[in-house]
C-alpha cells in the first residue's frame, strides 16, 4: 500500500474519532438537559392533576413516557459510542453499482456526520458484501431489491488506542493475517465479539431471516455460541419492535450464562433473558420442592450413582413420551363425574357433568374444561360475578371418580399397561415411592412430569417471547423440544448444537436434522464445518476419538504435540505443567471426568498453588487463569491450555468417549494428558 493510502487511512480515523467525542460531549450535554426538564414535566403534571380530566392525564403521560424511551435509545447509542471511540471501526469495502462507487467503513454501529455515513453498522445490507464476497462481482439484499455491482476493495484496521497498527487488503482466504492474529491472542475471562472475523459460513446463519427456525450442527470450536449471541444482535436490529426482553436463551449452565454475558452490550444490545432448562423445570414444577440440575443428573451416571441406569434410559427415551401420552388420553376417557352438583341456586346432573366434559369441551385441555364450566355457572346463576368461582371448581372435582393429584398419576402411570408394554421389568410400590416420594425431584422424572402436567393443564403460553437460542441443542431430548415448543408457540428457534459433544449419556442423536419432527415447518438444517478453537495437533488426537475426518482447521500448525504423562509423582509433575504452561499462557484449566475428581485435584494443588479456584455447576463468578473443572460444567468453555486428568482407575472408557472429546476440544494451544494414553 502506498504511504499517500496509508496517511489518508489515518487521517479518515482521525476524522472520525473526532466526531465521535463531539457526538459523546453533545448528548451527554442533551441528557443533562433532558433530564431537568423530564422532571419539570413530571412535577407539572403531579401539580396539574386535579385539574385535568383523565384523557388528558393519559395523554401527559404517555408523552413523558415517549420522552423516556427517546432518552433510554439515546442513552445505549452514548454507552456504545463511548466504547468504541478508540477503536470505531475494523473494515472497509469499496462497492461500485449502477449509482456510483462507495467507500463503507464497518463498525459496531453506524456514525454519521452531516448526512454522511463515516461508519455504517456490521447488520445493515450492505456490510454483508465483507463477510459474503471476495473481490469481484458482488450483491447484497437492500429493502428495494438485489443490488448487483463490483467489490473493488475489501480492507482490515488494527486500532488500538485511537492509532492505526495495521491495514491489510485482503479477500475471503479463512487463513487471512487478521483472522490468525486474533486466533493467536489468549482466552480471555469472557467471550468476545467476532464482528472483525465472522466467516462466510457464520454469516449465514447469522442473518438468515428467511426461515422460521434454523437448526445448526457444527463442530467444536466452530463459533455456534458465537454465531447465535451475533445473530441475536442481527435479529434485533432487523426486527421491527423485536427488544432484548422478547430473547430467551437457554443455556447450559450459569458458569456458560457468565462466559457469554459481554458479547451483546459489546455489540450495543443489553442481554436478553436466560435460563437453563433445569432452572425453567423447577419454576414450572410446585409439587416438589426442588428440581435436580443436568450436571447433577449428568454425575450421577459417571460416579456410578444410578441405581437402575436402564429406567433412566427409558425416561428418557422418545417411547416414553408416547407411552405417557397415551396413558393420559386412557386416564382422562375414564374419569367420571359420579355425583350431582346440586345448590340451593342450581343443580347440574352427573350426565350433564359428563356431557360438558367427555363431549362439549372435550376439544380442551383436562384441567381447563372445569374454569370453563364454573364460568358458564357463574354466568347463568350469579349475574357473572364470580365471587364463587374458585369454590366452584374445587367443588366439581371433588365429584369426579379421580383426584386431580399430579404425583398420583405420575405415579400410577408406572402401574400401567402403557410403561409395563415397553418396560418388561416390574417396579415394586417401594421402587416407585423412592423417585416420586421424595423432595428433589430427580431430573429425568422432572421432564416427564412436567409433560404429564402439560397435557393435563395445558402449557403456560409465554407470548412475549418472540426468539428462543437454544445452545448445546443435543443434550435435549426430543420431549424437552416438546414442551418448549409448548410453551413459546409462536416464537421463532434457533437451535445449535454438536452431536458429537453429547453428555447425556441416555440420549443420543445421529444428526440433528432429526429436530425437524419437532419443528416441521418452515425449517433449514446448516452446518458449521470450520474449527477455529485448536491447534492442528490438537484437532488431530480429538478426531481419533471419534474416528472423525471432516474437521478442517484453521489454527496454523503450532509444533506442541499433545502430551501424555502417567499417575507416578501426581502432584510434582502437575505443579511443574502448570508452572510451565503459566510462562506461556493466560488460562489453564484442569478437567476431570467427575466432581470428586476435581475437588481432589483442588486439595491436592490449592496449599501449594494459591490462585487455583474449583469451578462447579452452580459458580456465577469465576476468573479462568488457573481453574479445575469436572468435564461436564466446562462444555462451552475454552481455555489457553488444558490438562486432561482422571483417575488410573475411572479412565474414560468407550462408552464415555463422546464426554472425552468433549474435554479435550477445550484446549486451545496445548493439550496435556493424564492416565488416559
Amino acid at each position: 500500500m502506498k504511504k499517500e493510502e496509508e496517511q489518508l487511512e489515518e487521517k479518515h480515523l482521525e476524522r472520525t474519532i473526532q466526531v465521535i467525542r463531539n457526538k459523546i460531549s453533545e448528548l451527554g450535554q442533551e441528557f443533562y438537559d433532558k433530564e431537568e426538564k423530564i422532571q419539570e414535566f413530571k412535577e407539572l403534571i403531579w401539580d396539574s392533576k386535579q385539574d385535568m380530566d383523565p384523557a388528558e392525564m393519559r395523554f401527559m403521560m404517555a408523552e413523558s413516557d415517549s420522552e423516556v424511551i427517546q432518552m433510554e435509545r439515546k442513552s445505549k447509542y452514548f454507552q456504545t459510542l463511548f466504547r468504541i471511540q478508540n477503536n470505531p471501526y475494523f473494515a472497509k469495502i469499496i462497492f461500485e453499482d449502477q449509482v456510483g462507487k462507495e467507500e463503507i467503513y464497518i463498525g459496531i454501529t453506524h456514525v454519521e456526520d452531516d448526512l454522511e455515513y463515516l461508519i455504517h453498522d456490521w447488520r445493515s445490507p450492505i456490510c454483508s458484501l465483507f463477510y459474503d464476497y471476495e473481490v469481484g462481482p458482488a450483491s447484497y439484499e437492500s429493502p428495494d431489491g438485489i443490488v448487483s455491482g463490483n467489490l473493488s476493495l475489501k480492507r482490515q484496521f488494527q486500532i488500538k488506542d485511537g492509532k492505526m497498527q495495521g491495514i491489510f487488503d485482503t479477500n475471503l482466504n479463512i487463513d487471512d493475517e487478521v483472522l490468525q492474529q486474533v486466533l493467536l491472542e489468549e482466552s480471555n475471562d469472557k467471550m468476545k465479539n467476532i464482528v472483525n472475523t465472522i466467516q462466510q459460513e457464520q454469516n449465514h446463519v447469522i442473518r438468515n431471516t428467511e426461515d422460521k427456525n434454523l437448526i445448526v450442527q457444527g463442530i467444536a470450536g466452530s463459533g455456534k455460541t458465537s454465531v447465535a449471541l451475533h445473530r441475536i444482535a442481527f435479529l434485533l436490529y432487523k426486527i421491527k419492535n423485536l427488544s432484548s426482553n422478547n430473547v430467551l436463551i437457554f443455556s447450559p449452565n450459569k458458569v456458560f450464562s457468565e462466559y457469554i454475558s459481554n458479547v451483546l452490550p459489546e455489540l450495543g444490545e443489553d442481554n436478553t433473558l436466560q435460563t437453563t432448562f433445569d432452572g425453567f423445570l423447577e419454576s414450572n414444577i410446585i409439587e416438589f420442592r426442588k428440581v435436580e440440575e443436568f450436571t447433577k443428573f449428568i454425575e450421577r451416571y459417571y460416579k456410578k450413582e444410578n441405581k437402575n441406569k436402564k429406567l433412566t434410559a427409558y425416561k428418557q427415551s422418545n417411547q416414553a413420551i408416547l407411552d405417557m401420552k397415551n396413558y393420559i388420553e386412557s386416564w382422562i376417557k375414564e374419569v367420571r363425574f359420579i355425583e350431582d352438583y346440586e345448590t340451593r341456586d342450581f343443580t347440574y346432573t352427573k350426565e350433564e357433568l359428563n356431557y360438558f366434559l367427555h363431549e362439549r369441551y372435550n376439544h380442551l385441555k383436562f384441567c381447563e374444561i372445569f374454569p370453563v364450566i364454573a364460568d358458564k355457572i357463574c354466568n347463568t346463576y350469579y349475574d357473572g360475578k364470580h365471587k364463587n368461582y374458585k369454590k366452584i371448581i374445587a367443588d366439581l372435582y371433588h365429584r369426579l371418580n379421580q383426584k386431580r393429584d399430579f404425583k398420583e398419576i405420575y405415579k400410577n402411570f408406572y402401574h400401567s399397561k402403557f410403561f409395563q408394554e415397553h418396560y418388561p421389568d416390574p417396579l415394586s410400590d417401594s421402587e416407585i415411592n423412592g423417585f416420586i416420594n421424595t423432595k428433589e425431584l430427580l431430573y429425568e422424572d422432572a421432564c416427564l412430569f412436567i409433560y404429564l402436567k402439560g397435557l393435563l393443564e395445558g402449557f403456560s403460553y409465554r407470548g412475549s417471547i418472540k426468539q428462543i437460542v437454544i445452545d448445546e441443542a443435543q443434550d435435549y431430548s426430543k420431549l424437552q423440544y416438546l414442551v418448549i415448543k409448548e410453551i413459546f408457540k409462536n416464537a421463532s428457534f434457533t437451535i445449535l448444537g454438536d452431536v458429537n459433544q453429547t453428555i447425556n449419556p441416555y440420549y443420543k442423536y445421529e444428526s440433528l436434522q432429526e429436530l425437524k419432527e419437532i419443528f416441521p415447518e418452515d425449517t433449514r438444517y446448516l452446518e458449521l464445518t470450520k474449527t477455529y478453537r485448536s491447534s492442528q495437533e490438537i484437532i488431530a488426537y480429538t478426531n481419533q476419538i471419534l474416528n472423525l475426518k471432516h474437521i478442517t482447521a484453521i489454527r496454523k500448525e503450532n509444533n506442541v504435540p499433545v502430551l501424555f504423562r502417567d499417575h507416578h509423582n501426581l502432584k510434582e509433575n502437575l505443579e511443574k505443567d502448570i508452572k510451565q504452561l503459566k510462562e506461556k499462557y493466560k488460562s489453564i484449566a484442569l478437567i476431570t471426568k467427575t466432581d470428586q475428581e476435581a475437588v481432589k485435584l483442588y486439595e491436592l494443588l490449592k496449599p501449594e498453588i494459591k490462585e487455583l479456584s474449583l469451578l462447579e455447576s452452580n459458580t456465577e463468578k469465576f476468573n479462568r487463569d488457573l481453574i479445575v473443572v469436572p468435564a461436564y460444567t466446562a462444555k462451552g468453555l475454552e481455555f489457553d491450555s488444558v490438562i486432561i486428568y482422571t483417575d488410573l482407575e475411572n479412565r474414560y472408557q468407550e462408552e464415555e468417549k463422546y464426554l472425552y472429546y468433549v474435554a479435550c476440544t477445550r484446549a486451545q494451544h496445548q493439550l496435556i494428558i493424564y492416565n488416559q494414553k
